[in-house]
């Protein structure tokens, strides 16, 4: 008998969604909750930070709310959480926030010790360093016998020290546990350089007094991917979480944003965008989604191009180049896996 693979699939389909109340325990309780409860930073220009009404604004709020539009349709139905980098990973294995975008790199043993699950890159970063332009100081070497800031319970403090080990240079280390207790002891000379991610470096300058008097120096010296955690056992919430992700870049690659998705979905005839935009369901019922959760998110928050150069862009206070962060048909490493 030959195989009709539509038919199968529409059977797969209709089991799925016949499937949706069980459609792993972490969405199930979202749903019953009616909100999604998403761990941020504490303050992190470009990223994450309220604005002067209290609102918080940054990439990786926008990608909170995204997901929550994703699951509900309405970007109200979410509720964040402010972490630090220390509380950050006890406040999502305890079960007090779903789903952690906090600048968090993925590493190996992050990924398999602490109960918890990495999904998929939104954002390529590197350690750096900060410090006045006046020191005149042309590399990291030259920060030797330095007093550096750093925030506790990052890989930036094992950055730092690894390095400076390596040369045989002294240094310093003066903690914090946020980024604006160690942006204000740079200001006030209580330590001559800033070491973490250069995104939280060109942040951290932007809200400076006088960010002309800061330099980021432009050695890197560590791979710091980001990606959303979630907790381990729930592989309906890691799919959910990591296919959400990809369909920001997908839509990036298919030109379809906040502006056009609406007459893309009603009249493309390209099948990646039909699918992404729910003019065919299948995509939406694998996740136990709505046909249209990508076009629902996308038309919210935009595609990922979109939703870096409102937030991080040149343009924007923290003016930070894609760079790694492009597409990877103009260079970078962003690249989403085929949605189909």
């Amino acid at each position: 008998m030959k195989w009709n693979i539509r038919a199968a699939l529409a059977a797969a389909f209709a089991v799925a969604m016949g499937a949706a109340a069980q459609a792993g325990p972490t969405l199930d309780q979202i749903r019953q909750r009616g909100q999604l409860v998403c761990g941020i930073h504490t303050g992190n220009a470009g990223m994450s930070l309220p604005d002067s009404r209290g609102v918080w604004q940054g990439l990786e709020v926008d990608m909170c709310r995204g997901l929550a539009v994703a699951i509900f349709n309405d970007i109200n139905k979410i509720r964040f959480v402010p972490l630090t980098a220390s509380t950050r990973f006890t406040a999502l294995g305890s079960g007090e926030i779903d789903v952690l975008i906090r600048g968090s790199t993925q590493t190996m043993l992050r990924d398999t010790t602490l109960g918890l699950r990495h999904t998929v890159t939104y954002f390529y970063d590197g350690h750096g360093f900060m410090v006045r332009k006046s020191l005149n100081v042309q590399r990291v070497r030259d920060l030797g016998g330095a007093t550096i800031c750093l925030i506790q319970g990052t890989t930036n403090e094992q950055v730092t020290a690894d390095y400076f080990r390596s040369v045989n240079v002294p240094f310093t280390p003066v903690v914090f546990e946020r980024t604006d207790q160690a942006a204000a002891a740079l200001q006030a000379g209580r330590c001559d350089a800033f070491g973490t991610d250069a995104s939280q470096l060109a942040a951290t300058r932007s809200t400076m007094q006088t960010p002309g008097d800061w330099v980021v120096l432009p050695e890197r010296f560590s791979k710091e991917p980001y990606a959303a955690y979630i907790r381990r056992g729930d592989d309906e919430w890691f799919d959910l979480v990591r296919w959400y992700t990809y369909a920001l870049i997908e839509a990036e690659e298919l030109g379809v944003t906040a502006a056009n998705a609406e007459e893309m979905r009603r009249t493309s005839t390209n099948a990646s965008v039909r699918r992404l935009l729910g003019a065919t369901p299948e995509l939406g019922q694998s996740l136990k989604l709505d046909p249209a959760w990508a076009y629902n998110a996308i038309r919210a928050i935009g595609n990922y191009g979109e939703l870096y150069e409102r937030t991080m862009g040149e343009r924007t206070p923290v003016g930070l180049p894609r760079a790694q962060n492009n597409l990877w048909t103009n260079g970078g490493l962003m690249y989403a896996l085929p949605m189909r």
